[in-house]
């Protein structure tokens, strides 16, 4: 099993990015690929899936989430696919913090949760998950968010760099974009 994959990211694709490491591209399947850059180093801690008819690698910018999704692929009914999404649209914070209340109107938002797999993840997770110690990264993986958002509804790097400065950061990423689309609807 591999703990990360370190190299330079040759390509971003909508779900994944492809990382040349010694020679050898990598297709990593990861929540946020547009929080990397191409041709810079990356480091991606990964988790591999080996089955019968497929052999897939996910990837995390930190440990930490990469923890959250192995945590939520132990969930009875759901799976990696069912899994990222759930990192892509919210915070590692955020989902643990609604685990922890109990909060099934927060985890039912995210793509193919609905009230079974929401009261399941409830059951399987509370109290086995943490909230973890990471105020700088936070308010980073909030801007990675809000920029990936921006990113999907087809603004371009120039137009989300000149508006995400702006953004009041205290917000909910929610709030945080219909700002940003307000600045950039002007």
């Amino acid at each position: 099993m591999y703990d990360f994959i370190e190299g330079k990211v040759e390509y971003i694709y909508s779900g994944s990015i492809s990382i040349n490491a010694s020679g050898v591209g990598y297709l990593i399947n990861t929540p946020s690929p547009y929080s990397f850059k191409e041709g810079e180093n990356a480091r991606v801690y990964v988790y591999e899936v080996v089955r019968e008819d497929e052999l897939s690698l996910y990837g995390f910018k930190s440990q930490e989430e990469r923890s959250l999704f192995l945590k939520l692929i132990s969930v009875k009914g759901l799976g990696p696919k069912m899994a990222l999404p759930m990192l892509a649209t919210g915070s590692v914070n955020g989902i643990v913090d609604a685990i922890q209340r109990e909060n099934y109107l927060y985890l039912k938002k995210f793509p193919k949760i609905g009230d079974k797999v929401a009261k399941q993840i409830v059951l399987d997770l509370k109290g086995k998950v943490s909230q973890v110690n990471m105020a700088e990264e936070d308010e980073d993986d909030s801007e990675n968010d809000l920029y990936d958002a921006l990113i999907s509804l087809g603004y371009k790097d120039k137009e989300i760099k000149g508006v995400i400065g702006k953004v009041d950061k205290t917000l909910s990423i929610g709030d945080q974009i219909k700002d940003a689309l307000k600045m950039l609807l002007k």
